[in-house]
């Protein structure tokens, strides 16, 4: 039970990232050493709702009761929460602070990306290399776009609902990734706009579509995930700390922090940007110190359960 308090702020630092382009509350889950667990709770949950979807009760029942809801729930409270309270305020500050704010986040990312990388067991050139081949990926994929924004890219017109149903199946995966949000996905596709007005509008249908992509999505990406964690451990953890690294060009914060995609030498707030950068830096390896002194984490047990 006491580690509930702790979960619930796991939850809340996840929220808090999933808000800002270019970070995902899968880093943060990365972190706090909890990424196993999130990854195991959600394929659970998949499973339940499949074998329920083919008639299988008690199925469905004991793939419900594989579910580690004590960390579950008060996880979904700090998301939550987070999502509540911190949304207006750190849009706001993305608005009216972009350079400082995009150096902050950038810096929170940089820590996280040192932070995995110490979770690794085999620090080869094999997994070296598999990080920073996917980090350059990603690096020029966000090259083709200008910006982040629904402003900047636009959206598709009159998208069928096919497309709303890939749209949610896509972007729920950022979830559980780290590097990369899942308002990010949806705004590159095209489909933030659309998807946003049949939310605000009340659209059931195509709101229903959204959320049986995303069950679908979510459920297949996590069994998948699940498996390759199990069986190719330190490649999947270089290729997590590859989107990562190849995230950090939305979060340079010149010219116009996480608003854009094009790296623009400094030009404004560099002393404020560069100093939370360093800020964030040091709060996450501190953070993650801090955690593996006072046990709670779960790295170490992580670790040792996916090499096992």
């Amino acid at each position: 039970m006491r580690e509930i308090p702790f979960t619930v702020i796991r939850g809340f630092c996840m929220g808090a990232a999933d808000i800002v382009p270019g970070v995902s509350g899968g880093t943060i889950a990365l972190v706090f050493g909890i990424y196993r667990r999130l990854i195991t709770s959600v394929r659970d949950g998949s499973s339940a709702v499949g074998r329920l979807l083919k008639g299988d009760v008690p199925g469905a029942r004991q793939a419900l009761g594989d579910i580690e809801w004590t960390f579950v729930i008060p996880l979904g409270v700090g998301i939550g929460v987070a999502l509540l309270t911190l949304a207006s305020i750190i849009e706001d500050l993305l608005h009216n602070h972009a350079e400082a704010m995009a150096g902050l986040f950038m810096g929170l990312v940089a820590g996280s990306i040192v932070v995995a990388w110490g979770l690794l067991e085999e620090r080869d050139l094999p997994r070296l290399l598999v990080g920073l081949g996917v980090g350059v990926t990603v690096f020029l994929l966000l090259g083709l776009r200008s910006g982040t924004t629904e402003e900047s890219l636009g959206s598709v017109s009159n998208p069928a609902l096919w497309a709303y149903f890939a749209a949610g199946a896509v972007a729920i995966c950022a979830m559980i990734l780290p590097g990369i949000s899942g308002s990010f996905i949806l705004v590159m596709l095209g489909m933030y706009g659309p998807v946003l007005s049949a939310v605000s509008d009340r659209d059931l249908v195509v709101v229903a579509v959204v959320g049986l992509g995303a069950v679908v999505g979510l459920g297949l990406f996590s069994q998948v995930l699940h498996w390759a964690l199990e069986h190719h451990y330190n490649t999947v953890m270089a290729a997590l700390i590859g989107l990562m690294l190849g995230s950090l060009r939305v979060l340079w914060p010149w010219p116009d922090g996480v608003d854009s995609t094009v790296l623009g030498a400094p030009d404004k707030a560099t002393g404020t940007a560069v100093a939370l950068a360093v800020v964030g830096f040091a709060v996450v390896v501190a953070i993650d110190w801090i955690a593996r002194r006072t046990g709670t984490t779960d790295h170490d047990e992580e670790v040792a359960e996916l090499q096992s």
